[in-house]
């Protein structure tokens, strides 16, 4: 067995690799997005979460953008982050999901999105949140 990774030394995408539709969002991302790999993308389950200041709930409810100074962007900021960090063609992409207004609405599908993963493409029963 690896050990969990414990800092990353560059930013980093985190994801929830039991959830299909997660995982095949990374792929995506990770195809289009960042195609000259500038920053990491990570399992959750890889990670000393203690370590990178984030808790197994944290990860299952939103992706998390590990930012290089130490700050951590959760949901459709971690997603903004990621293009903001991608191919050049995508950073007014994550600029724009970060902007007054747009912010808000880009939360809310997020947040829906999240909510309805195992119902999408690529979605499993394993994406579905446990009810609390």
């Amino acid at each position: 067995m690896e050990t969990p990774l414990t800092a990353p030394d560059r930013p980093t995408l985190v994801y929830d690799a039991d959830c299909g539709f997660c995982t095949r969002s990374v792929q995506f991302i990770q195809r289009w997005v960042d195609r000259r790999d500038r920053y990491d993308v990570r399992p959750w389950q890889e990670l000393d979460l203690a370590a990178v200041g984030l808790t197994a709930q944290d990860c299952d409810e939103a992706a998390q953008f590990l930012v290089a100074d130490g700050s951590v962007r959760s949901g459709h900021e971690a997603i903004a982050s990621a293009a903001t960090h991608g191919a050049p063609g995508w950073r007014p992409v994550g600029h724009l999901l970060l902007a007054p207004g747009v912010s808000w609405v880009a939360a809310r599908a997020y947040r829906w999105v999240a909510a309805h993963r195992h119902r999408l493409p690529g979605g499993t029963i394993a994406c579905a949140r446990p009810s609390a």
